[in-house]
């Protein structure tokens, strides 16, 4: 079947199966390989990607749910002025360590910011409570929404 979707910012025809994962479409077919496949089950945020600005796992998702939607994968947002901001908070609270379960970890955080701009740390934590990371122990991902959420308020002012 042909899908037709906007994939970060660029509008795509691609023929794949309607049962094809999303995760593999993107990986494979579209060598977009910042979407990572961890658990294949929904249970680790690995593969998380924005559907029309709203975080969603790839592998639960079937590449004909994409047909007329805007799906923007770290890939494309890291063409963003607001991504550079999270990438250097990230960096610099040591929100990053091994890197697999950043993109989607970024993605989630992206979500957040922009649903819940006055997020506490409480909110963070369940706004990420979907991305599982192994390394950091999830403080200093905390730590570095918060530290988003700060700048982001005082570019405001």
């Amino acid at each position: 079947m042909e899908i037709t979707f906007l994939l970060n910012g660029e509008k795509i025809k691609i023929q794949t199966s309607g049962d094809r994962r999303v995760v593999d479409l993107l990986r494979e077919d579209l060598g977009l390989t910042g979407t990572k496949e961890c658990c294949g089950a929904g249970e680790c945020g690995a593969c998380t990607i924005l559907l029309d600005g709203e975080s969603r796992l790839s592998c639960l998702m079937l590449a004909a749910q994409l047909e007329g939607h805007a799906v923007t994968t770290i890939e494309g947002i890291a063409k963003s002025e607001d991504f550079q901001i999270v990438q250097k908070i990230f960096v610099d609270s040591g929100a990053v360590q091994c890197g697999f379960c950043t993109p989607g970890m970024v993605l989630a955080a992206v979500d957040l910011i922009k649903r819940n701009p006055e997020a506490s740390r409480e909110e963070i934590r369940t706004g990420l409570s979907g991305n599982l990371c192994r390394c950091t122990g999830y403080q200093k991902i905390v730590d570095a929404v918060e530290g988003v959420l700060h700048v982001m308020r005082e570019r405001e002012m």
